[in-house]
Order: structure tokens, then sequence, then C-alpha cells
């Protein structure tokens, strides 16, 4: 019964995802076409079973169960349907032949622009909501993992980012945007030793992120940016609280501490810190700290035994002899991490920033999405490995609502920039494809013959199929292996 229920989540996210975007995307076209008072034969969103088929005027509205698509059948036009009935005779006026052909591309564009619009509303209602949260790349050191894609690129532990493919940034969130990661190379430049040092990211970046990021999933690890890509920020050692009865608590240790030391070891980022205590395999560990005079109360040394070491400018430093408890697989004192040492901060922002915010967030991910794919088509990076179908879009969509309201929202934005740039490509029976022929009848002042634009057709809607035959597949090997 968990199975089928986790089964059906998992249809339900990706139903709700897929259904906003295919409804949006076609009410574009559909909205488009009243305006220039084209007839719309039908608005269909959804696949057969139909749960709604009704006429209204002179449209049929129907609404699918399976929500994998969706369309807009105009009057006088060669669309997917392949249904040519009519078209060679002369177009009544309110048929889609008939209207000029800028309003004709205004028309098969509108798709694209509704989804990219959503993108941008979905975008800017997240600023406005949570506002815009960035740390200072001044604060931020990095610690590399040996023989990770960063110590592949040339990162080494204690670089501090200062530039990205050659512009100066202010913030970590600047740093690997998809904008950024699609740059042709993408350049780093890293302060090290109090020198400036280029490094230049390999052809494949992309395909080794999603490698990685598999091997991750695989080895039932989080998903994070560090675990992917093999450089941790050297967050600080301050603790944000210790668990209630933990280790941590009854040796003394306290919000605003600084972990200085492990066994006479000196621990300088988060990371070394639970390197070292999940080492120990319960071993009794001698942990030193500093602790802000501001923060004396006088019982520390009475609180669990831990004994005063010396006094630092403002601070005291205590040790204690800590044993670490036993957590599922692994040992823990109980100690959590304050993030917020590394000065991060969330700027509340207005509408009109918001918005701002959220067409240049769109604009950004749009452009990088093109040039993925001029990577994908020169070879630089894997079709395999990075073309994803329905079944990974219903994993991610289930593992972004999973992780919140936000990030379900953040993904809904993403992919509805991609359904935009799939749909501009010029492939046969895309929107791009009727693009190509509206703009070579511009140019050539004349249409297409009706049998090349269904030879046409039917080759685009056969290159369709066999993507979707291939990303499907595609997906099952990377999902189940």
């Amino acid at each position: 019964m968990d199975a089928i229920l986790n089964s059906l989540s998992y249809f339900l996210w990706v139903a709700v995802a897929l259904g906003i975007l295919v409804t949006i995307h076609e009410l574009g076209h559909f909205l488009a076409a009243r305006l220039f008072k084209m007839r719309v034969d039908a608005f269909s969103i959804g696949f057969p079973p139909n749960i709604v088929d009704k006429q209204v005027g002179a449209t049929r509205y129907r609404l699918g169960a399976v929500p994998l698509g969706g369309y807009v059948k105009i009057a006088g036009m060669v669309d997917e349907s392949l249904d040519a009935e009519g078209l060679e005779s002369e177009p009544a006026p309110d048929e889609f032949r008939a209207k000029p052909v800028w309003q004709r591309m205004v028309v098969i564009s509108a798709g694209v622009v509704f989804n990219l619009i959503l993108a941008s509303l979905l975008y800017a209602a997240l600023a406005f909501a949570y506002g815009v949260s960035y740390t200072p790349l001044e604060n931020i050191r990095l610690e590399v993992t040996d023989g990770s894609i960063a110590s592949d690129l040339g990162l080494e532990t204690g670089d501090r980012i200062v530039a990205v493919n050659g512009e100066r940034v202010e913030r970590f969130e600047e740093v690997f945007t998809p904008g950024a990661l699609s740059a042709d190379p993408f350049r780093l430049t890293v302060e090290r030793g109090g020198e400036e040092v280029e490094l230049d990211g390999p052809d494949d970046l992309l395909t080794r992120f999603s490698r990685r990021q598999r091997e991750v999933e695989e080895a039932g690890e989080p998903v994070s940016l560090g675990g992917i890509f093999g450089a941790d920020i050297q967050l600080p050692t301050v603790l944000a609280g210790t668990a209630p009865g933990s280790a941590a608590a009854q040796a003394g240790l306290q919000a605003g501490d600084r972990i200085l030391a492990v066994d006479g070891e000196p621990v300088d980022s988060w990371g070394r810190l639970t390197d070292r205590i999940l080492a120990s395999d319960g071993r009794p560990l001698a942990v030193r700290w500093a602790r802000p005079d501001s923060l004396e109360e006088g019982g520390a040394e009475a609180a669990g035994g831990a004994r005063v070491v010396q006094h630092r400018g403002a601070a005291t430093v205590y040790e204690a002899t800590v044993a670490p408890r036993r957590s599922g697989d692994r040992y823990v004192l109980g100690i959590q991490q304050d993030i917020t040492a590394l000065g991060q901060r969330v700027d509340r922002v207005g509408a009109g920033t918001a918005l701002a915010s959220g067409v240049e967030r769109t604009a950004s991910i749009t452009g990088a999405t093109f040039a993925f794919i001029g990577k994908l088509v020169t070879g630089r990076e894997s079709v395999r490995e990075n073309v994803g179908g329905p079944l990974i879009i219903a994993k991610q969509s289930k593992e972004a609502a999973d992780r919140g309201l936000r990030s379900f929202w953040e993904f809904v934005a993403y992919l509805s920039i991609a359904l935009a740039v799939f749909n501009v490509l010029p492939i046969p029976a895309l929107d791009g494809g009727h693009l190509v022929f509206l703009a070579y009848e511009a140019v050539a002042r004349r249409e297409p013959s009706l049998k090349v634009r269904m030879v046409v057709q039917q080759v685009g809607v056969a290159l369709i199929l066999a993507l979707m035959v291939f990303v499907i597949f595609n997906d099952a090997v990377r999902w189940f292996g």
C-alpha cells in the first residue's frame, strides 16, 4: 500500500506541474487567436479519457484525464493533428490562413511568451514573499574534496571566489547559476595566497554534474551543491545551539561558542569538525572552544566540568572531554551549526523590485538553456546523461514538493522556461517549426505548398514521437538502473 501511495504522489505532483504549464501555454495561443478574431475549433488540456467535453459557441472545450499535453485547434491551420480537410480551398475570413503573417506569428509565439511570463511572475512572487537571500562572497572560503569536480577544475581548500566568467561578483548565489555554468568555458577567478588565479572548467561540466548527482542519489546521500561539486563552504565552527540532553549540552557548550580544536588538532571549518566526530567511533574527545565574554554567565565551568584554558582578547577558552553518542549509523555530539555566521542576509523587496528580479532571472535561465542546447547539439555535453522526460520530471516534481512549496514553485518556474525553449526550437510540429514556415512566407510572399507542409509536419510528429520514446527509455534506465 505504501508503494502505491508513493507512486501516486509522483503522479500527483507532475500532474499539477505539467497541468499548470500546459494550460498557460495553450491559453496563450487561444487568447491570441481570439484577439485577432480567428475561429478556434477546440481547446483541450490533457489527453483522453475526457473529464469535460463541452461545446461553447464555436469552440469545443475538453479536459483530459492524462495531464501530459494539450492543444488548441485553430481553423485553417496545419497542426500536429495533420488534418488537411478544407485547406486547399480559399480560407474563410475567420481562419488562420486568412490573417496577415505578423498576426499568425503572434499567435504561434503566444504560448512560449505566456510560459516565460508565468516563470517571471512566479520568481517575482517568491522574491516578494520570501525576500532575496544572499551570502557575501568575501565571507566564504572553500573546502575542496580530493578527486571531485571542483578538484579537477583546479580549486583548492582555502580558495575564495572573486569572479565568474570574467565578471566580479559579490554574492555566493551568483556563482553557480545556470547562466554561469553554461558559459563556454565556465571560468572561476579565485583569491589564493594573496594572488588571483583563473581556472577553466571542462567542456562537459554539466554532464559531470549530472553523473555525480546520480551517484550521490544512488548512495542515499543528501543531494547538495557541495556533495555534487565537491567544494563545500568553509562554515565557521560557531554553534547555533545544542540538542537538549546531548553530550555537548552536558559538557557546557552553548549557542555562540566557536569550537577551536578536537584532541589538540585545530578545526577551521564545520566539515573538518564533523569529520573528526564521525571518525571517533564513540571515543571521548577533548573539545576546546571559545566563548565571547558577552555570552558569559559565570556557570560554564561548573556545567559538565568544562575548565577554563585561557582568556583570549574578549573571549574565554574552555576545554572538556565529550563522548559522542550513537545516532543511527554514526556518532554525534548534538551540536547545531550557525549558518548566520557567514553573514547571510535577506533583503525584503517591493513589488517593482521583485518583478524586475523575476524577469532578470527568467532571462538568465532562458539564455543558459539555449547555450546548453548548443552544447548538446555540438556533442560537448551528453544527451543521454542530461536530457530528461516525464519520469524524471515526475521524480523532480515530487522531490521539490517534499522540500516545501517554495522549492516546488521554483521548479515549476524553471520547467515553464524549459517548455518555452523546447517549443520554440525549429522542429516541425512545434511552435518553432510553424514560425519557420511563416518566416519563409514573409520573405517569399507565398505559402509553401500544402503537400510540403503536410510531409514536413508528418516528419516532425515522427521525430517528436521518437524523442519521447528515447527520453522515456532513458528516464527508466537512469531511475531504475
